[in-house]
């Protein structure tokens, strides 16, 4: 089933990730200082555009990089005081675009999107201007701009690949080692016929749970320290502080593992247990939003990478650590970690306290 099944189902899954083949819809925010009908015309043409589309619209640049996290926009197009009326003065002025390019893929759509829609808008009043004085048309698209268009690239150091790939990897293959290996945790004990064994020793739920996931937190610990010695070696700069990135790092590991633990709770087989979790572990990195954006993809599928522990860790990583945010812009994040490793303790620990009422009572192995 598994040889028959992976193909197909990762296909489906694949391929539905991927259907649209070309990013859309993607949001920006616009501060319009300027407030005149040629900056509305211009925020009418990004609004036309197919890729992006105007979520908001600041009066002024206070909270504008907040309001694009929290609206994960790519990109802010800032339109100045008196543009239009430099323009008609033929005074010099400028729209600048903020880049963030923490994501790579969706920045350089956005980017390109945007500046699309200010070309035009800049070659429209070009070509209008110059036709009012008698230049013919295809002159007056040969000259002067009336406004230049200036790029600005926020969180750049991820626009090296190595920066952008490698701490997704590392993580992905964090919680692909800890699923495997709790996978084995009671799978074996019920394999090999020694969990009566075990809870001769202590019968409490919460406390064999405990000893199972303890040595892989421990062990965690040396993981992201190995992680560090890797920032360092390829010159990868990290600025992790606060409470905030450790305190949700601790909550993602206790996500795993009481995932592990209930995966090998619930298959008495180690090879079966082990089997399901990487069916679990393999697509993670895809569903999870860190290079492919999660508004593309299908609704069933976002669903599907939300139960997954990695979907909201990586989403916490990039804004915490890459943009440099705040935790109320990640506050989803931390409660979908919270609901997954409540309800994986919870039904850890109902599971795993009836399978222990019945060996107690059959008296068998």
């Amino acid at each position: 089933m598994l040889f028959l099944g992976a193909p197909i189902m990762y296909g489906i899954l694949v391929g539905s990730v991927y259907k649209k083949g070309n990013v859309t819809n993607l949001p920006v925010i616009v501060v319009d200082e300027d407030n005149t009908p040629l900056s509305r015309q211009l925020i009418d043409m990004l609004n036309e555009n197919e890729v992006i589309y105007v979520a908001t619209v600041l009066p002024d640049h206070f909270n504008s990089q907040k309001e694009a996290l929290r609206k994960e926009s790519p990109v802010v197009v800032s339109i100045p005081k008196n543009f239009a009326a430099n323009i008609n003065y033929n005074r010099p002025t400028e729209v600048t675009l903020f880049v963030n390019t923490s994501n790579t893929l969706t920045s350089n759509y956005a980017m390109m999107a945007a500046n699309v829609s200010v070309a035009t808008l800049k070659a429209g009043i070009q070509i209008k201007g110059l036709e009012k004085k008698g230049v013919p048309s295809y002159l007056a698209s040969q000259q002067y701009e009336p406004f230049k268009t200036t790029i600005i690239r926020q969180n750049f150091r991820s626009g090296n690949y190595l920066y952008f790939m490698l701490p997704g990897v590392l993580l992905t293959v964090l919680q692909q080692v800890l699923m495997l290996g709790l996978a084995l945790s009671f799978a074996s004990e019920f394999e090999k016929g020694t969990f009566r064994e075990l809870i001769d020793k202590s019968s409490n739920v919460f406390q064999l749970i405990l000893v199972k996931i303890t040595p892989y937190l421990l062990m965690s610990v040396f993981i992201y320290l190995l992680y560090y010695v890797y920032a360092l070696v390829y010159r990868i700069p990290l600025f992790i502080e606060g409470f905030a990135f450790w305190g949700s790092s601790i909550l993602f590991l206790l996500a795993v593992c009481f995932l592990g633990i209930l995966v090998s709770i619930l298959i008495p087989n180690q090879l079966q247990a082990t089997e399901i979790l990487m069916v679990v572990a393999t697509p993670s990195f895809i569903l999870s939003g860190f290079t492919w954006p999660l508004s593309q993809m299908p609704s069933w599928v976002v669903s599907i990478a939300n139960c997954i522990p990695l979907t909201h860790y990586l989403q916490i990583f990039r804004t915490l650590v890459i943009e440099k945010g705040t935790v109320d812009m990640v506050s989803s994040s931390i409660w979908g970690l919270t609901l997954i490793a409540l309800t994986s303790f919870i039904l850890s620990v109902w599971v795993l306290h009836r399978k222990i009422k019945r060996t107690l009572k059959d008296g068998t192995k």
